[in-house]
């Protein structure tokens, strides 16, 4: 009997699995289907009402319009209301023209800017735009590509402003905070080690660690402690802003500090002129005006500052969405919630940068019609996740992993994260699908579900390495689109590193009852 509700509750994962890696469907298509699927598993087989079954998959959409794809879209306008204003040209090239080395400057724009774009709007955009500009600056394309796949692993935790490890929590009904300082906990270790396998894979081997290894360990440490301390103390929506804005500054002061003498096996040249023009303080203020601002609103709307944050968070409203046992009322935050405060910056700094509102009105209308198949995805993710906690679904799961796994279960819980990142390209979606049943698996076998559901988020970062949606977006990035092979062939062994890492990190915590 276990062991057909486990057959059956995990259809519609095997669906996802082989829909999207075999049958190459698109995404919004293949999670419309799951969730039918669910649906009629959860009516036929585990007895939920049409209504409750109805109410569940109501609680899903609302959850993922409110604040997770709320947050998503006002990343995204963010960005491309930056683009529309020239403004990321002009960061581009204070970027590219901090240095001629391509080790530094895979740095400064695949691991610093790369992990500020992560913090601020992730979805891609984090291993896409450093990839290109660091293909169009000279560096090796595939070479680009690969180090910012391995850059954009650890830090998919916190990215789009703490939307991950944020519904994640939501999912498995943890605290965030906690949640939040156990994620970075978990990933320490691998996100030191990334800024170095990028030079190696920049440079060709270890022998490219010779004479940056300084700014190296800079770039690392600078990234790497203010993300830790702001994760334990601040919560999961600030530690890649603030982490990656320590790490460019230090990294700045570092390359000043050092001074090394340029190699001319790792110089690119400057390839394009433009690249040499200094950009004047006054336009390079403006153009980094709606991240600067972005970082100020969610920084004063904190916790850290009580008067402001507690009579924002008091707007709001709860109701109840499920109408059967086991629901809960939910809460939407109207007015303090990372989405609105998003767009608040990205309009005022559009404002600064001289966009009129009818133009930021008309970049808000195309990212909604460019992304509006990423909102119904997500929309359906949750939806599915929602009936399979309310239908039993996912205890059924849960209770077969405890009996086949038992006490080695810390060392497979990572690879469930990466096996949903792999399936769906989201470390989003990777925690939706999987959440609850890491919360629920863990506290079966007696261990702390902080701890094993945090794996799930570190699993997916890792999986997004080698998804194909992931290796797609870099392909197009670069204009090599057919060189998928050559990117995944690159890759791949880095990805198994991280994974039995990961795997090892995870037992070994769950061994030491942390």
């Amino acid at each position: 009997m276990l062991f057909l509700k486990f057959a059956l509750a995990i259809i519609p994962i095997v669906w996802l699995i082989v829909s999207l890696s075999r049958l190459k469907m698109p995404s919004h298509k293949a999670c419309g289907i799951a969730l039918i699927i669910t649906f009629i598993l959860a009516i036929s087989y585990w007895k939920l009402s049409v209504v409750n079954t109805s109410t569940a998959a109501a609680e899903g959409v609302l959850t993922a319009l409110w604040p997770i794809c709320l947050v998503i879209i006002a990343a995204l306008f963010t960005y491309n209301l930056t683009v529309h204003t020239n403004a990321m040209d002009t960061i581009k090239k204070m970027l590219a023209g901090i240095s001629d080395d391509k080790r530094i400057l895979m740095l400064m724009i695949g691991w610093g800017f790369g992990n500020f774009m992560e913090g601020m709007a992730g979805f891609g955009t984090a291993m896409a735009i450093p990839a290109s500009m660091l293909a169009g600056i000279g560096v090796d394309p595939i070479q680009a590509v690969t180090a910012c796949l391995v850059a954009n692993t650890m830090p998919t935790a916190f990215g789009s402003v703490g939307v991950p490890t944020a519904t994640l929590a939501q999912v498995s009904g943890l605290e965030l905070a906690p949640l939040a300082a156990n994620v970075a906990l978990i990933e320490g270790l691998i996100t030191f080690i990334s800024p170095f396998l990028m030079i190696i894979i920049c440079g060709g081997g270890i022998k490219a660690l010779k004479g940056v290894m300084g700014i190296t360990l800079t770039a690392s440490l600078s990234f790497v402690v203010p993300w830790f301390i702001t994760a334990q103390f601040l919560g999961a929506e600030l530690p890649d802003i603030i982490g990656s804005t320590c790490s460019i500054l230090c990294m700045i002061a570092a390359i000043k500090l050092f001074k090394n003498k340029p190699s001319p096996e790792y110089s690119i040249g400057l390839v394009n002129e433009d690249m040499k023009f200094k950009i004047s303080s006054k336009d390079g203020l403006r153009a980094w005006m709606p991240f600067i601002l972005i970082l100020v609103f969610l920084v004063v709307t904190s916790t850290l500052f009580p008067v402001i944050n507690k009579p924002l968070s008091s707007i709001k409203s709860s109701f109840q969405i499920y109408s059967g046992e086991g629901g809960k009322a939910l809460s939407f935050i109207w007015i303090n919630t990372p989405g609105i405060l998003i767009f608040a910056a990205a309009i005022i700094g559009g404002l600064i940068q001289k966009a009129s509102i009818a133009e930021i009105f008309k970049v808000f209308l195309s990212t909604l019609k460019k992304y509006w198949k990423t909102v119904f995805t997500i929309c359906a993710v949750i939806a599915i996740a929602k009936i399979m906690t309310y239908s039993g679904m996912i205890s059924d799961i849960a209770n077969m992993l405890v009996v086949t796994t038992g006490s080695f279960y810390p060392f497979v819980s990572p690879f469930i994260g990466v096996l949903g990142a792999f399936i769906t390209g989201s470390g989003t979606s990777s925690c939706v699908l999987f959440g609850k049943l890491q919360q629920e698996t863990a506290v079966s076998l007696s261990l702390n579900p902080y701890w094993i559901t945090a794996a799930n988020v570190m699993g997916a970062g890792i999986g997004k390495m080698v998804c194909p949606q992931g290796i797609a977006i870099g392909t197009s990035a670069i204009n090599a689109v057919g060189s998928e092979s050559k990117i995944l062939s690159a890759v791949f062994k880095y990805f198994i590193f991280y994974t039995l890492l990961a795997c090892i990190i995870c037992f070994a915590g769950a061994w030491i009852n942390i």
